[in-house]
């Protein structure tokens, strides 16, 4: 595979890792589950017991489990052909997946904002 189908690949196969990783730790339809998850990762015994937890409410942590998984269904490896291209592309997409979740969360945010300006000047106007 050349490198730019290579880098193509990166930037699209990051699109659903981040999108796995962000609705999982954040969204409303798993809320139940990461507050259990939550609860747990704070009140286990064992650093074991929580970390493991943990993992399921840090979007960083876990997209590093989605990209796991992302490597196995898609064989994606950068760069290198052999295991080390597996590691390399590994890294590169949880880092390009965590780009995309930051820059959702900022757009999220601003949007946010934007909606309660907008009902304080309904609500004094």
């Amino acid at each position: 595979m050349s490198l730019s189908i290579q880098i193509l690949w990166l930037f699209i196969l990051a699109i659903p890792v981040a999108c796995v990783a962000w609705t999982v730790t954040h969204e409303e339809v798993f809320r139940e589950p990461r507050e259990f998850c939550n609860k747990r990762s704070k009140e286990c015994k064992t650093l074991i017991e929580r970390k493991f937890f943990y993992l399921f409410t840090c979007e960083y942590c876990f997209s590093h489990y989605v990209t796991a998984f992302f490597l196995f269904l898609t064989h994606y490896k950068l760069l290198l052909d052999d295991w080390r291209g597996y590691i390399i592309a590994g890294f590169a997409l949880v880092w390009i997946a965590n780009v995309y979740m930051a820059l959702f969360g900022l757009i999220r945010q601003g949007i946010k904002k934007e909606i309660t300006e907008i009902k304080i000047m309904e609500s004094n106007g």
